[in-house]
């Protein structure tokens, strides 16, 4: 196939390319798409030297499927522009996921609400991929009533800048760009995103709506804390989850160990729990720390965690274009 990677000198970009290397994508010709300032530039994949090209010349060159990686404002004017041109557009920014008639997909829990009339598709938030990850078998078995989640995300999340940021200051240089409104190194800052008129922040408020998009159900109370930590790669959930039915822990385990995509670690006894450090350069969702919450019924704690860059962005989006490519590409 003829696939495009848009915005792939970006830092999710450069990990599509990686995980394209490895997927089952049969790759005829790569498009390698970033923005003017990068056109020219030369990247290595499989081995071969690619140029970046811009996206009128991608447009014309006819891709099927078109992985966007540029933010919000180019997928909302190029997007549209590759699927009238029959292209599949798998989009990684916020610009089409809550759009009622374009679907927000994690292909393990519902890759069946995408169709082949669905030309853009939409990529979920890191976090909220990670969380529906782990809450979605249990939803099944048990049915959500509520919510509580808080974050910590990794500076990743945001980007070149921060990552520069938090490299900067681990070693007490002045940093010429300080993405952060604060010190970031040996701190913690609670807000991701910006702040809304009900004082949560974009972040928090992804975490409400996409859940209840992605597991199809609107009555799921839920309440979010996002706080960026410091840390390189891989962000951490604090998940209270309340059910309609009660449960035996074992089960819990049990529903989650073996559904895909999910690695249990949770040997308390051996330290075994999942921790960023290990999670980051790998496609799964580890969960651990599971018990019974005794202060209310029917309730659970856990703690989930995953690499942003690759589940959490990348990997997905490649997922969604295999499904793509092997249901509706001929």
């Amino acid at each position: 196939m003829r696939i495009a990677i848009v915005g792939v000198t970006g830092m999710v970009g450069g990990v599509m390319l990686q995980v394209l290397e490895k997927s089952q994508l049969k790759v005829r010709e790569l498009l390698l798409v970033a923005s003017e300032k990068s056109i020219g530039k030369k990247i290595l994949f499989q081995n071969e030297e690619h140029q970046v090209i811009g996206l009128e010349e991608a447009l014309e060159r006819k891709p099927q499927i078109a992985i966007f990686s540029a933010g919000s404002e180019t997928s909302k004017i190029w997007a549209p522009k590759f699927a009238q041109a029959d292209c599949y557009v798998v989009d990684n920014s916020s610009a089409w996921r809550m759009d009622k008639n374009i679907p927000l997909i994690v292909p393990e829990i519902n890759a069946e609400a995408l169709k082949a009339h669905h030309f853009i598709v939409a990529n979920p938030n890191c976090s909220t991929i990670q969380m529906v990850m782990a809450l979605a078998p249990l939803h099944l078995a048990y049915g959500l009533k509520r919510v509580v989640v808080s974050t910590y995300q990794s500076v990743t999340g945001s980007g070149v800048a921060a990552v520069r940021q938090l490299q900067d200051e681990r070693i007490c240089r002045p940093s010429p760009t300080k993405f952060y409104p604060h010190t970031i190194d040996l701190n913690l800052i609670p807000q991701g995103g910006d702040f809304l008129d009900n004082d949560y922040t974009s972040e928090e408020m992804k975490l409400v709506h996409e859940t209840r998009k992605i597991l199809g159900e609107e009555t799921i109370a839920i309440t979010a804390t996002v706080v960026r930590v410091p840390v390189l790669g891989g962000h951490s959930e604090s998940i209270n989850a309340e059910f309609k039915k009660d449960f035996e822990i074992a089960d819990i385990k049990n529903k989650l160990k073996h559904f895909p995509g999910i690695v249990l670690q949770d040997e308390p006894e051996k330290h075994l729990y999942p921790m960023p450090k290990f999670a980051e350069g790998k496609d799964a969702v580890f969960v651990g720390r599971i018990r019974r919450d005794f202060s209310q019924a029917n309730t659970l704690n856990m703690w989930v965690v995953s690499d942003n860059l690759r589940k959490g962005a990348a990997s997905n989006a490649i997922q969604i274009a295999e499904y793509i490519s092997k249901a509706f590409i001929h």
